[in-house]
This record gives structure tokens, C-alpha cells and sequence, in this order.
């Protein structure tokens, strides 16, 4: 076994050299990006047309959407990470906007075809098995569907435990590296997001289950929780507070009534620190995202508490996070996935999170309507907690009026009089109700 898989190795060069135009190549996610495949890919673009290029977030390079390989690579993003945002909003590259539990159902059903997947993982052990490290996400399944697998050994790559492993029958090439992950750098966490956070911790009890979010507002929350006792973990992303949290011995999922003692995650995203914590760690248990993000699932964890953030919210609840207006910014990601997980959970907690205004002030993101264009990721009928820093609004099962009426106070109170003024002129606020600033 271990001799046939060596008469595999090979130049990166020579692996990706049946890679023809028109094909579609799948990009393994986040932080275990092949870099030296996707360098390797990138150079060959000149000999190619029309190849598409397929992957949620990735934190490391992305050169083939830059504007001289026009032509040649286009890519599709499952959600936009930051290297390759101004491309999409460009149309230099697609966006396809899917919750993150559907994705893998597009593999197998061959709705988006898979011809090459390049994936990076840890050197095989003793019995052939590779793990995919620190992001099983989708792509673990996006190698068992694609015609060809071409693998980045990288032995500074973690060894994560649960469904993480591919054999090295699946593949067809290997290309030896040795390089740090790409790293996600960790969000500062300012008084703005404590000020938010503070009103999210008091709500979570011991016990309860949580999803973590990425930016300054989850990393405020989690910093705040260290009171508490027994803390769960269930999410799609784990990023490096978690290890504080656990190291202080509040994370311990003794309570979890699913996976007890168990840290369930899709991926991570952190530092080199958080690579090392779970590698053979067996507290952390990797499943790929349909397994993480299906809300049967999830609501099976009692007191699951899903914190998602919002770039803003109507007076009628609904819920933009994946646009600046018509603008592509992010993606749907699990935001729905998780709100409707919790929102079915026994003492679950739904919450979206977002500052009540944005550009130093100058614009609420309470807003009277959605900009134009923008998308609504979560439909006002899914949400149920909205907290700002100016408290929380709870919209599930009120009129529009009340809705109304809770999303004002929440926003910063300079916005109070024109959305009051909305309101009242779209009869979501009688005419005797009025708001006093503070």
C-alpha cells in the first residue's frame, strides 16, 4: 500500500496537467487551502479556457481571479471570502447563493459537477488514511464525487479525528509540500462589540450549546462566558477562543444532549495555536457540513444557542447578510441552517447580532427597508432575537407593529425620528406612539 501510494508522488506540475478547459476544479475550504496546487493551477492558466473554479471561503491565495486570467479561470463561490470579494462584485466571478447544509446535495446529484478536486491533507498512516486537517466542510464529499482527486500531503497539516479521513485508493495524485496553514487572523474586539455582547451573554445559561460566528462580536461573547458552567459546542466553525474557553474548563459539552463531550464542527479558522490544540485531539469531532448544518440536527441539542451576525435589518425583520445592496459581499452560509436549528431546540436561542449603525454613525442599519437589491437571507419569519448594542428586540410570533416598535429601540436613537416617521406613514406605528431618544 505504502509503495503504491509513493509511485504516486509527483511535481505539482505533472499532477495538474490533465487539467483541460471547460473543467470545473474544486479548491479544498478555508485553512487548509492547497496553496502550492492552486499556484500550480494558476500558472497553467494561460494554456486554458473557460476552467471553473469552485470553493466556499479559502484564506489563502486566489491569483486566478485576477483580471489577466480573464478568459481562463472563472470563478464560482459558494460563499465570498475576501480574496476574491472584488472579483465577484466586478462579474469576474459568479457567486451562488445556497444555504451551507445544500451544498454537498449539488455534488452527488451532479447539479454542479466536480472533474478535479484538489484537497490538502496530512500524510497517510499505517492503514492508507489521510485526514483533511483543520476543513472537512464539503470537501470531503466533493472528493468522493469528482472523476479526479490530487492531493497536497502536507505534513505541518493537523490530524483531526471523526468523519475526516479519505484513503489513498480515492486519489489519483500527490504532491508532497511542507508549509504553515494559511492562518485567519483574529478580529480585534472593541467596546462596541462588548457593548453588544454583554446583552447576548446574559441570555446564555449553563449548559447551553453554542454556535460560534466569526468576527469581534462571537469573539466578545465568547470572552464574557467564562462564568458559566459546561458550555457545549456545536457549530460549523470553531475559532480560536473556543481553546480559552475549554482551557478555563467552561467548554466541557458535559451537559450536551447530543455528542456529550463532544466539540462538533465542520471547520475551523484561527492561528497556528488552534491547529496544534486539535491535532489527535479527541474532544473535537469533525463531521462534514451537511452533518453539522442540518437543523433536525441541531435542534436536537438542547439550550442551542446560534449567534449570526447581519449587515442590516427592516422594521419587518427581515434580514440582509450576504450583500451591500445589490452588491455580493459574503454569503447565506449556516445563518439559516443554525436559526432554524436552535429556533426547534428545547431552550434554543435564534439571535442575529449586528452594531445598529455602520460607517462611524452615519448610517443605521436598523433600516426602514432593505437597499435596493439586497438579499434576504433570513426571512422575517425565522427570526426571533435581534440585539444591537442598544439591547435586544424579540420579533417571533409579534404583528408588524410590534416588530416595528422593538426594532426602534434597538437603533441608535439619532435614527429613532425617521424610522418612526417610516413606520407611521406605512401604518406599522399608530399615530400616538412616539420614541423619546437617550
Amino acid at each position: 500500500m505504502t509503495q503504491d501510494y509513493r509511485a504516486r508522488i509527483m511535481p505539482a506540475e505533472v499532477a495538474l496537467a490533465d487539467i483541460s478547459s471547460g473543467q470545473s476544479v474544486y479548491v479544498h475550504n478555508g485553512c487548509a487551502e492547497p496553496v502550492e496546487l492552486v499556484k500550480a493551477l494558476t500558472r497553467r492558466g494561460p494554456d486554458l479556457e473557460n476552467v471553473q473554479v469552485i470553493h466556499m471561503a479559502t484564506m489563502g491565495i486566489a491569483d486566478y481571479i485576477l483580471p489577466e486570467y480573464e478568459g481562463h479561470f472563472r470563478h464560482n463561490a459558494l460563499f465570498i471570502g475576501g480574496n476574491v470579494r472584488k472579483a465577484v462584485q466586478e462579474g469576474r466571478a459568479d457567486y451562488t447563493p445556497i444555504f451551507l447544509s445544500e451544498i454537498e446535495g449539488l455534488f452527488r446529484s451532479g447539479a454542479l459537477p466536480i472533474d478535479v478536486c484538489l484537497l490538502q491533507c496530512t500524510p497517510p498512516d499505517a492503514y492508507g488514511y489521510m485526514s483533511l486537517g483543520p476543513s472537512i466542510d464539503a470537501s470531503l464529499t466533493a472528493a468522493q464525487c469528482a472523476r479526479r482527486v490530487i492531493v497536497e500531503i502536507n505534513d505541518q497539516c493537523p490530524r483531526t479525528l471523526g468523519d475526516t479521513f479519505l484513503h489513498v485508493s480515492r486519489v489519483d495524485a500527490f504532491v508532497e509540500a511542507s508549509h504553515p496553514l494559511s492562518e485567519y487572523p483574529r478580529h480585534p474586539v472593541t467596546d462596541l462589540h462588548y457593548a453588544i455582547a454583554r446583552h447576548i451573554a446574559k441570555l446564555i445559561p449553563d449548559g447551553a450549546t453554542i454556535q460560534t460566528g466569526i468576527g469581534g462580536i462571537p469573539e466578545a461573547v465568547l470572552g464574557l462566558l467564562h462564568d458559566r458552567r459546561d458550555l457545549g459546542i456545536h457549530s460549523e466553525m470553531v475559532p480560536d477562543s473556543v481553546v480559552d474557553l475549554v482551557e478555563a474548563g467552561v467548554i466541557t459539552g458535559e451537559r450536551k444532549s447530543l455528542h456529550p463531550r463532544k466539540i462538533i464542527s465542520g471547520f475551523v479558522l484561527g492561528s497556528k495555536r488552534l491547529f496544534d490544540y486539535i491535532d489527535n485531539n479527541p474532544m473535537f469531532e469533525f463531521h462534514r457540513t451537511e452533518y453539522c448544518n442540518d437543523p433536525f440536527l441541531i435542534a436536537q441539542n438542547d439550550r442551542m444557542v446560534a449567534l449570526n451576525s447581519a449587515i442590516e435589518v427592516d422594521l419587518t425583520g427581515q434580514v440582509c447578510s450576504d450583500s451591500m445592496g445589490a452588491s455580493p459581499y459574503s454569503g447565506i452560509g449556516g445563518q439559516v441552517d443554525f436559526l432554524r436549528g436552535a429556533a426547534r431546540s428545547k431552550g434554543g436561542l435564534p439571535i442575529i447580532t449586528l452594531p445598529s449603525t455602520a460607517k462611524d454613525g452615519a448610517v443605521s442599519r436598523i433600516v426602514p427597508t432593505l437597499r435596493p437589491g439586497a438579499g434576504v437571507v433570513t426571512s422575517r419569519g425565522d427570526v426571533h432575537y435581534v440585539i444591537t448594542e442598544h439591547g435586544v428586540a424579540y420579533l417571533h410570533g409579534r404583528t408588524l407593529c410590534q416588530r416595528a416598535e422593538a426594532l426602534i429601540q434597538v437603533a441608535d436613537p439619532k435614527f429613532h425620528g425617521q424610522l418612526e416617521e417610516y413606520a407611521r406613514r406605512n401604518h406599522l406605528l399608530s399615530a400616538s406612539r412616539s420614541f423619546v431618544a437617550v
